[in-house]
């Protein structure tokens, strides 16, 4: 049986979307001089280095799995989500992309709904439609030329909801390190042939930078997958919103980036939705509970 601990969850939560907000800034440093391939390459080969330790320390045994379908889909989804987000943070403003990486609550309904059953409620349904009206807020399409990096963006929100929908169904039987180690171990493998292509020489700030995406991205991970093991994504989506805000602070401070009126409308109107949202699908399961409950009684 998982514990629920809402306060420990929320805490790693933010911890993870701190240290992905690390990890965004320093590409957005690095982006112009090594390649995205390069990055997600090295980001998974100095995660996989990180987790050997682990590894010696608990033995070849934790890695036994009976689940390596789900892994592997929950790696090949992670790291198509990782490339999307990488490509975002380096040829975005930091709070726009950081934003738009916080709309997968938005689609975690719609997933949960046709993989694992999940009912939307009326709230969701009005949630996701809200949630849509400020993307195309921030999107402004009116403003000129689509930007497709914002259409990647999304997209790789969207594969980020998925991936959360898998670790929690993961959760179950699997532990987090076991779940951070198979994605570096898969992500280190499917990424190597892309980056060699686009392989450049590297500078030792530059090293040290891609350490520092590697080491900051591995504590997202595994403080991700260990707060869904603690409560359900539905409980602790809305305290991923708190990254919005820092990106916002530090873009300003950094980069002298200022948000117009239309994306901070957006911003307000998708974190509400991604809250709404949240919201309804924890009250539909503490229903569905209460509900199994009654039913255990009268038998």
């Amino acid at each position: 049986m998982q514990s629920h601990n809402i306060a420990l969850g929320a805490f790693l939560i933010v911890l993870a979307e701190l240290a992905i907000l690390a990890t965004g800034m320093i590409i957005k440093t690095i982006s112009a001089e090594v390649s995205i391939e390069q990055i997600v390459f090295i980001r998974n080969f100095v995660g996989l280095l990180i987790l050997v330790p682990w590894l010696m320390r608990k033995g070849i045994s934790r890695l036994h799995t009976k689940h390596i379908g789900l892994h592997i889909a929950r790696s090949v989804v992670g790291l198509s989500a990782m490339v999307c987000l990488f490509y975002s943070w380096g040829h975005l403003p930091l709070a726009q992309a950081s934003l738009l990486k916080q709309t997968s609550p938005i689609f975690i309904p719609i997933f949960a709904f046709f993989w694992i059953k999940e009912s939307i409620g009326l709230k969701t349904i009005i949630a996701i439609i809200v949630g849509f009206l400020g993307v195309v807020l921030i999107i402004n399409p009116g403003a000129g030329e689509f930007n497709l990096v914002v259409l990647l963006a999304l997209v790789g929100a969207m594969l980020a909801g998925l991936a959360k929908v898998i670790i929690r169904k993961m959760t179950a039987t699997e532990t987090p390190g076991r779940i951070v180690f198979y994605f570096a171990l898969i992500g280190t493998l499917v990424s190597a042939i892309p980056a060699l292509l686009n392989w450049v020489s590297l500078s030792w700030i530059q090293l040290a930078s891609l350490a520092g995406i590697a080491i900051f991205s591995t504590i997202g991970q595994l403080a991700l997958s260990k707060a869904y093991s603690h409560a359900p994504a539905g409980q602790l989506g809305p305290y991923t919103y708190t990254a919005v805000a820092f990106a916002a602070l530090f873009g300003w401070i950094i980069w002298d980036e200022v948000l117009d009126y239309k994306t901070i409308i957006g911003i307000i109107i998708i974190v509400f939705a991604g809250v709404l949202a949240m919201t309804d699908r924890r009250i539909s399961r503490i229903k569905a509970e209460q509900k199994q409950i009654v039913f255990d009684k009268n038998k």
